[in-house]
Order: C-alpha cells, then sequence, then structure tokens
C-alpha cells in the first residue's frame, strides 16, 4: 500500500523490542544484510519504526476468473489477500503484473466482483486445472467460500497434550469476544470449541482475511470453514494493529525467564513470524501454549492426571532465546495480561517474569516442572488444573 501511493514507507510501533527493532537486529537475518531495512524515527515525542519502501519490478497474483478486460475476480479463491496493493505497487513502480486464474470469461465481470481492475494487468495466465489449488492442503473445499452451516458433527479429538492445553485455553475466551488463533497448537482450541458446542460464542479473525467460522489448520491454515466474512489481508491488519482482537492464542517455541518468546528462529532454521509480531503487540489479552517441553515426549493422559511416561529432549523455558519475537517488557509497559499455558503447568506474566499459579494433578512440581526449565521461576500457590481437562 505504501509503495502504490509513493510514500517512503511504513511508519508503525510494530516490530519494537522485537529483532526486527534496529536496536537488536534490525530485521537482518544473516550478515550478507548490511543496509538497514528498518530504521527508528522520532514523530510527535514518540518512538517509532520505518519500514522503507522499495520499488517492485514483478508481481503474481492469483484470483478465480478473468473477463476479456483483465479483471479479476476471487469468488473461489479461500482468501483475498493483498493482490489489489500488489497490482497497483508493482503497476506504479513500472513493473509487470501477472495474474493466474482458473476461467478466462467473455462477458465481463459485475463490478463489485473486481477485486483487481484489468487497468493494474499486464498477462492473465489461464492454469492448469490440477495447478489452481485453493489452499496449499486442499484443491478445491466448498467451505471455504460457502455461508451455510454444516450439520456434520465435529470429530472429536483424542485425549492428549494438544486436547487438554486446548481445552484449558478455551477457558480464557470471554464469550462475544473476537479472537485470533495461531497456527500450530491454537488450531485445536477452534476444534475444541466446536466439539464442546461453543463455537458461536466468541468470533475467529484469521489475520489473512477470514472473520467468523471455523478456522482451517495444518496446510489449509489461513482460511476458515463457513467465515461470515473474508475481507482483504491488510484491512485484517489494520483491525489487528489497531487493538480490534479482544485474546489473541499463540504458540511458543521458547520463553525466557523475562517472559519473552521466540516463535521464528530455532533448530538452526528461521522459520519467520508471519503476524505474530502484529497480534501480540496489540491484542487486548494474549495466551501463548504449547508442550512443556519438545522432541521424544511421552505423556498419558487419562482418570483426571496426567502422567510424564518419556521426557522431552528440548526445553521451551530457556535461560536465553534465539531470537525475541515477544517483548515481555513492552506488554508490561501496556498492561497486557499474558498467560502461558501448557498440558502440566500454567504461567501469568508477571513485572519480572512468569509466575507459576496452576500445576496438573499427577505432576510432581520439582522433577516435572522446575527441573524442566532453565531458569526458576516465581510460584503463587500454584493451584491444581482442574481434573476435568484430563478426562
Amino acid at each position: 500500500r505504501e509503495i502504490a501511493a509513493g510514500r517512503p514507507g511504513l511508519i508503525t510501533h510494530v516490530g519494537m523490542n522485537t529483532f526486527v527493532d534496529p536496536e537488536n537486529e534490525g530485521g537482518k537475518i544473516s550478515t550478507t544484510t548490511k543496509e538497514d531495512l528498518v530504521e527508528a524515527v522520532e514523530m510527535g515525542g514518540k518512538r517509532w519504526l520505518w519500514y522503507k519502501a522499495f520499488p517492485i519490478d514483478v508481481g503474481l497474483i492469483r484470483g478465480t476468473r478473468a473477463d476479456r478486460f483483465g479483471n479479476i475476480g476471487v469468488d473461489q479463491e479461500a482468501l483475498i489477500g493483498e493482490i489489489l496493493p500488489i497490482a497497483s505497487a508493482v503497476h506504479n513502480s513500472g513493473g509487470i503484473v501477472i495474474a493466474q486464474v482458473r476461467e478466462i470469461e467473455d462477458k465481463p465481470l459485475h463490478p463489485y466482483a473486481v477485486r483487481v481492475p484489468g487497468i493494474l494487468v499486464d498477462y492473465v495466465l489461464k492454469a492448469d486445472p490440477d495447478h489452481h489449488w485453493q489452499t496449499f492442503g486442499e484443491y478445491f473445499n466448498p467451505d471455504y467460500v460457502s455461508p451455510a452451516t454444516s450439520s456434520e458433527p465435529v470429530k472429536p479429538l483424542p485425549l492428549s497434550a494438544r486436547k487438554v492445553i486446548a481445552r484449558r485455553v478455551l477457558r480464557e475466551i470471554q464469550p462475544d469476544s473476537v479472537a485470533n488463533l495461531g497456527i500450530g497448537m491454537p488450531e485445536s482450541v477452534a476444534v475444541v470449541a466446536a466439539e464442546e458446542g461453543l463455537e458461536d460464542t466468541f468470533t475467529v479473525a484469521v489475520e489473512s482475511g477470514p472473520i467468523g467460522g471455523v478456522a482451517a489448520g495444518g496446510l489449509s491454515f489461513g482460511a476458515s470453514r463457513f467465515p461470515q466474512a473474508i475481507v482483504d489481508q491488510p484491512s485484517q491488519f489494520d483491525f489487528i494493529d489497531g487493538g480490534g482482537l479482544d485474546i489473541a492464542v499463540l504458540g511458543a517455541a521458547e520463553i525466557d525467564a523475562e517472559g519473552n518468546v521466540n516463535v521464528s528462529k530455532f533448530s538452526g532454521r528461521f522459520v519467520g513470524v508471519g503476524g505474530f509480531v502484529n497480534i501480540t503487540q496489540n491484542a487486548k489479552r494474549l495466551v501463548f501454549c504449547g508442550t512443556f517441553t519438545a522432541g521424544g515426549l511421552k505423556e498419558m493422559i487419562g482418570d483426571g492426571k496426567i502422567t510424564i511416561e518419556q521426557e522431552g529432549r528440548i526445553k521451551k523455558f530457556v535461560s536465553r532465546l534465539q531470537q525475541r519475537s515477544f517483548s515481555a517488557s513492552l506488554a508490561n509497559r501496556r498492561k497486557q495480561p499474558v498467560l502461558y499455558i501448557t498440558e502440566r503447568a500454567v504461567f501469568r506474566l508477571s513485572e519480572n517474569g512468569p509466575v507459576l499459579i496452576e500445576i496438573a494433578p499427577g505432576i510432581d512440581l520439582q522433577r516435572d516442572v522446575l527441573d524442566q526449565m532453565e531458569f526458576t521461576p516465581a510460584v503463587e500457590g500454584p493451584a491444581v488444573m482442574s481434573e476435568e481437562l484430563f478426562r
């Protein structure tokens, strides 16, 4: 959007105190990058981050159909994405816009059905029918573009750490909330909510654009079954960045003694953050979730308790993060409530870092919790997690 409008870039609060901040890594993920990609600026007596604009030579976008004028419609796409800003930015940079579609029609599209006008499109490619998948995991699922509701019963998740965590997280989502559920472990919250008949008590807003419905997981993450609306991704991020989310539930690869979280760089790989920084810095409440350890973890869950059969070899509560994706100090300055929920313990963020407030039935506090952390947290109580979660 900023490139399309000829502005110098995006000036925002999003990214401060994370690896994107020039006081930290400045978004440079290798020594190859020498130029400053992000610059800190002062406006109105406040510090902001300036993400600099740059020209784009080629834009690749996709839609469902194009008409003879090159107008692009998206009626069978799971997402709108940012296809209009891309096309505008590339066109105004003097570049080439290529649109992939499933169908080319001679009849003009209805004006309200056009998401990218033909004046911005240089080439239209009709894809091979087998090569225009709706998501990474599904060729076409009508549920992603249907307003109907399904009468099919939800397939229950097996009783596992994933289900225990989802059940505990669900207790933090208040009725009538607008919630965001991240990829991975948080995906299960939508399934458990539907399983328990609670899916209509709150609304899920996915950062890619869908609002309402049941968020899809796995390789179809980003889509939603039976959404109430699908907006373009930039508009969804305006809503997120402005503080529209009541609660966000996200995963965590590492958590340190201050409560900072890493999701972007671990196990020798940089996997990126997606919308994680935008969401965590602006949601009114935060829940990070995941198993307490990883890598070979085996647990027995049932009869209202949990037993560790084989401990994971990878500790997730660490003394030092490989990269900071979430800033606990910034959350504390904003007085943002934060919880860390695992299958065996629950922590809340305090001014001094994570505080242990709940422990699962069947868990030994010293052996199964404190000995599996690289730092010693403060302890309140702790209370015992409800046995209902483990049945």
